[in-house]
């Protein structure tokens, strides 16, 4: 009986790999074992990235809340100290949000803040 080697499944599982390594540089995006291990340490990261973003946004927010509450004469720990006693439950993504793009509402929380 002759060996059996299933030629389909091996040939799709190289495939998925090179496909996911499409755009890379070299050897890196035809030759299957370099791909494999770049795609592999992609993966990595890509795990990696996506809790850095977080942390990144919200390093955004805080900056951009910051250089707002200073043009009203206060920090951003006591704004966000005082916001927190008056019960305001807006999120710093919504409060950078309003800083940037609706300046005169900004004012207005900043207002009933104080």
């Amino acid at each position: 009986m002759p060996r059996s080697k299933n030629a389909v499944a091996s040939r799709a599982r190289k495939k998925k790999i090179l496909k996911q390594a499409k755009g890379f540089y070299g050897k890196r995006k035809n030759v299957f074992t370099v791909a494999k291990n770049v795609v592999e340490k992609g993966m990595t990261y890509k795990f990696r990235g996506r809790k850095l973003k977080k942390r990144e946004y919200r390093t955004l927010w805080i900056a951009r809340i910051n250089a707002a509450i200073r043009a009203e004469g206060m920090n951003y720990s006591t704004f966000m100290n005082k916001l927190t006693k008056s019960e305001v439950t807006l999120n710093r993504k919504v409060l950078a949000d309003m800083a940037m793009n609706e300046p005169a509402t900004f004012k207005a929380i900043v207002a009933h803040v104080k």
